[in-house]
Protein backbone atom coordinates (compact mmCIF):
# COMPACT_ATOMS: atom_id res chain seq x y z
CA UNK A 1 0.00 0.00 0.00
CA UNK A 2 1.34 3.32 -0.36
CA UNK A 3 -0.41 6.46 1.21
CA UNK A 4 -0.38 9.87 -0.78
CA UNK A 5 -0.14 13.20 0.48
CA UNK A 6 -1.24 16.48 -1.39
CA UNK A 7 -0.18 20.05 -0.17
CA UNK A 8 0.69 23.48 -1.27
CA UNK A 9 -2.65 24.41 -2.39
CA UNK A 10 -4.68 27.94 -1.61
CA UNK A 11 -6.26 30.91 -2.80
CA UNK A 12 -4.22 32.97 -4.97
CA UNK A 13 -4.76 35.99 -7.89
CA UNK A 14 -4.63 35.18 -11.92
CA UNK A 15 -1.06 35.52 -13.26
CA UNK A 16 0.38 33.78 -9.44
CA UNK A 17 2.38 30.57 -8.80
CA UNK A 18 1.76 27.67 -6.36
CA UNK A 19 3.40 24.59 -6.42
CA UNK A 20 1.85 21.55 -5.25
CA UNK A 21 3.79 18.44 -3.28
CA UNK A 22 2.60 14.86 -2.92
CA UNK A 23 4.43 12.81 -0.60
CA UNK A 24 4.32 8.87 -0.21
CA UNK A 25 4.32 6.93 2.49
CA UNK A 26 3.91 3.15 2.75
CA UNK A 27 5.45 0.84 0.56
CA UNK A 28 7.92 3.71 -1.40
CA UNK A 29 10.19 0.89 -2.55
CA UNK A 30 7.92 0.01 -5.48
CA UNK A 31 8.89 1.90 -8.72
CA UNK A 32 5.46 4.28 -9.16
CA UNK A 33 4.84 6.75 -11.66
CA UNK A 34 2.59 9.32 -10.54
CA UNK A 35 -0.22 11.56 -12.24
CA UNK A 36 -1.90 15.10 -11.06
CA UNK A 37 -5.51 15.00 -11.65
CA UNK A 38 -7.60 17.73 -11.15
CA UNK A 39 -11.85 18.29 -10.60
CA UNK A 40 -13.50 21.31 -10.93
CA UNK A 41 -17.30 20.78 -9.05
CA UNK A 42 -19.64 19.42 -11.80
CA UNK A 43 -16.91 17.85 -14.01
CA UNK A 44 -14.64 15.17 -14.18
CA UNK A 45 -11.31 14.37 -13.19
CA UNK A 46 -9.02 15.38 -15.56
CA UNK A 47 -5.13 14.59 -16.05
CA UNK A 48 -2.59 17.60 -15.43
CA UNK A 49 0.32 16.44 -15.76
CA UNK A 50 2.34 12.84 -15.13
CA UNK A 51 5.85 11.61 -14.52
CA UNK A 52 7.83 8.44 -14.89
CA UNK A 53 9.60 7.05 -11.82
CA UNK A 54 12.71 7.89 -13.48
CA UNK A 55 11.46 11.34 -13.94
CA UNK A 56 12.97 10.69 -18.02
CA UNK A 57 8.74 10.57 -19.29
CA UNK A 58 6.84 13.80 -18.26
CA UNK A 59 3.31 14.05 -20.23
CA UNK A 60 1.28 17.59 -19.68
CA UNK A 61 -2.01 18.61 -20.70
CA UNK A 62 -2.11 20.89 -23.29
CA UNK A 63 -4.17 23.84 -21.23
CA UNK A 64 -1.36 23.80 -19.02
CA UNK A 65 1.70 22.93 -21.12
CA UNK A 66 4.14 25.58 -20.61
CA UNK A 67 2.82 27.27 -17.57
CA UNK A 68 3.32 23.68 -15.15
CA UNK A 69 5.86 21.48 -14.15
CA UNK A 70 5.93 18.34 -12.75
CA UNK A 71 9.04 16.89 -11.10
CA UNK A 72 10.10 14.31 -8.81
CA UNK A 73 12.76 13.73 -5.80
CA UNK A 74 12.86 9.69 -5.29
CA UNK A 75 15.08 10.20 -2.37
CA UNK A 76 12.00 12.25 -1.07
CA UNK A 77 9.35 9.95 -2.24
CA UNK A 78 8.02 13.43 -3.36
CA UNK A 79 6.30 14.67 -6.60
CA UNK A 80 6.35 18.16 -7.27
CA UNK A 81 3.82 20.47 -9.46
CA UNK A 82 5.03 23.68 -9.91
CA UNK A 83 1.90 25.90 -11.89
CA UNK A 84 2.98 29.35 -13.24
CA UNK A 85 0.56 31.82 -14.72
CA UNK A 86 -2.31 30.51 -12.83
CA UNK A 87 -5.90 31.37 -14.80
CA UNK A 88 -9.31 31.47 -12.94
CA UNK A 89 -10.13 27.63 -15.26
CA UNK A 90 -7.06 26.52 -13.01
CA UNK A 91 -9.65 26.55 -10.06
CA UNK A 92 -10.46 22.97 -9.13
CA UNK A 93 -9.22 20.09 -6.01
CA UNK A 94 -5.84 18.69 -7.32
CA UNK A 95 -4.89 15.20 -7.05
CA UNK A 96 -2.13 12.83 -7.27
CA UNK A 97 -2.25 9.35 -8.02
CA UNK A 98 0.10 6.78 -8.20
CA UNK A 99 0.18 3.89 -10.66
CA UNK A 100 2.77 0.33 -10.58
CA UNK A 101 2.27 0.30 -14.06
CA UNK A 102 3.35 2.21 -17.79
CA UNK A 103 2.51 5.80 -18.10
CA UNK A 104 2.34 4.90 -21.65
CA UNK A 105 -1.20 5.15 -23.54
CA UNK A 106 -2.90 5.35 -20.16
CA UNK A 107 -1.18 8.42 -18.36
CA UNK A 108 -4.31 10.66 -18.64
CA UNK A 109 -6.98 7.55 -17.40
CA UNK A 110 -7.53 7.74 -13.53
CA UNK A 111 -8.96 4.16 -13.86
CA UNK A 112 -5.00 2.89 -14.44
CA UNK A 113 -4.05 4.28 -11.26
CA UNK A 114 -3.63 2.26 -8.03
CA UNK A 115 -3.43 5.21 -5.16
CA UNK A 116 -5.01 8.31 -4.56
CA UNK A 117 -4.81 11.16 -2.35
CA UNK A 118 -7.16 12.97 -0.83
CA UNK A 119 -6.58 16.33 -2.60
CA UNK A 120 -6.00 19.76 -2.15
CA UNK A 121 -8.07 23.15 -3.39
CA UNK A 122 -6.61 25.69 -5.66
CA UNK A 123 -8.38 28.48 -6.26
CA UNK A 124 -7.12 31.57 -8.88
CA UNK A 125 -9.43 34.76 -8.78
CA UNK A 126 -9.52 36.94 -11.26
Amino acid sequence: QVQLVESGGGLVQSGGSLRLSCAASGRTSSRYAVGWFRQAPGKERDIVAAISWSGGNTYYADSVLGRFTISRDNAKNTVYLQMNSLKPEDTAVYYCGAKTTSLINTYYRTASYDYWGQGTQVTVSS
